[in-house]
């Protein structure tokens, strides 16, 4: 126990250390992120009322010049295949109803605008917010009568993907005024300054207080989610949102909630909201 407890300490105190010491001179890139040379992304902007920080950044100013370039060519952006993946499921008919997506909303090229840009939203039925991935479930059993997708089926990633990249460049919006999503948004700032696991760390320690410095060879963000689902070249995969929360909540070395939890869905609302502003990059690339 002692020397768990001392193994602990000392990776706690090295965390520190290295955030201290190890600062960026001249912070996060000043490129512009414009896609296929037609598209500019809005990567930085001011903050809403009553947001911590003086200004929002994408992730995207953070990483290296070619993780960056990647994202800026839709035909090397390896993210684009889950895009076409996702085109198809929706145009696949499935379940016992004998329809697709399309069945309902055509192509998506319209209904689609903005769609990615303001989730998660109110769900009156369930009484609590719904993201994409919630709201693509009940979907499929309500209206395609087929079974709901498991959490980060490789389908429920493309089809996600798909949508939210209907939606790239437009701001990001969450509505609080519905329902009871103020209070959610109450209860993610919560979390989101809440101090867990072994490493006593907490979502604000790394993309608040610490922001624009190394960590372990990365380069630490504001921890915008406006690129999610986002592809990520250190696991060759699209990696959903509630998949890389529960991933930083295992690095502090805490147990993580289940996915689309009350807790990770609060935190989903107020971590969007911190973005507000920030065009959709989906499909963005991060190391």
């Amino acid at each position: 126990m002692a020397r768990s407890y001392r193994l602990s300490l000392a990776a706690g105190v090295a965390f520190v250390l290295g955030a201290q010491c190890a600062a960026i001179a001249g912070g996060p890139s000043d490129d512009k992120l414009v896609i296929d040379g037609e598209m500019e992304i809005m990567t930085r902007v001011a903050p809403p009322e009553g947001h911590p920080l003086d200004e929002v950044i994408s992730g995207w100013h953070y990483r290296t010049e070619e993780t960056r370039a990647l994202e800026a060519d839709s035909f090397q952006n390896p993210g684009m295949l889950y895009v076409e993946r996702g085109e198809e499921i929706w145009n696949t008919v499935e379940g016992d109803a004998g329809k697709s997506c399309a069945s309902c909303h055509e192509d998506g090229e319209e209904f689609l605008k903005g769609i990615g840009a303001n989730y998660p939203k109110w769900n009156a039925d369930a009484g609590k917010p719904f993201n994409i991935e919630l709201q693509i479930n009940q979907c499929r059993e309500e209206n395609m009568q087929a079974k709901p997708y498991k959490f980060d089926a490789a389908d429920q990633k493309a089809l996600t993907t798909f949508i939210k990249h209907k939606s790239i460049g437009m701001p990001v919006e969450v509505d609080l005024t519905e329902g009871d999503m103020k209070a959610w948004w109450d209860k993610g700032e919560e979390l989101y300054y809440t101090r867990t696991g072994q490493l006593n760390l907490s979502c604000a320690t790394c993309h608040e207080d610490y922001n624009g410095n190394y960590i372990r060879a990365d380069h630490l963000s504001q921890g915008n989610v406006n690129g999610f689902p986002t592809y990520r070249l250190k696991q060759s995969a699209m990696v959903s949102l509630h998949n890389r929360f529960r991933g930083c909540i295992r690095d502090t070395r805490g147990a993580f909630p289940a996915a689309f939890s009350d807790d990770l869905m609060a935190l989903e609302v107020y971590v969007t909201w911190r973005g507000s502003g920030l065009g959709v990059e989906t499909p963005a690339v991060r190391q």
